[in-house]
This record gives structure tokens, sequence and C-alpha cells, in this order.
């Protein structure tokens, strides 16, 4: 899989290679938003630990949907 998804990523366009990697990169910058919301407990904001976690897990599915999509349109 990992030789097809590459085989095909040279063969894109600078362009969609450009929005590809773009993507990657807003999708680990929403787990890493995540982890921050849920680890960091001296946040300078002042939110409730618990809707932190559920922030912080509604930015993983967010993440995880986004990648799913990402995935779907490489086929």
């Amino acid at each position: 899989m990992m030789n097809n998804l590459f085989h095909t990523f040279k063969q894109k366009s600078p362009k969609q290679r450009f929005l590809f990697v773009f993507g990657l990169l807003m999708i680990m910058a929403y787990f890493i938003l995540a982890g921050i919301f849920i680890c960091w407990e001296a946040m300078p904001v002042t939110v409730a630990y618990q809707s932190r976690i559920y922030f912080g897990v509604l930015l993983i599915v967010y993440g995880c949907i986004r990648f799913y999509r990402l995935l779907k349109t490489e086929d």
C-alpha cells in the first residue's frame, strides 16, 4: 500500500502534492492541539478540565475524519 501511495504521489502535479502535504500537516496540527488541550494542566486560558477533554476528543475525531477523507481522495 505504501509503495502504491508513493507511486501515485510522484505522479501528481506540484499543486496536488502541495495540497496533500498541507492536508497532512493540518491533520498533525489537530492532533497536537488536542494533546495540548488534554495534557496541559496550567493553561493560560481558564477552561474547565472536563470541557478541555471534550474539546480535545472532538479535535481528535475531526482529525481522523480529515485523514480518512484525505486517503479516500487518493483512490
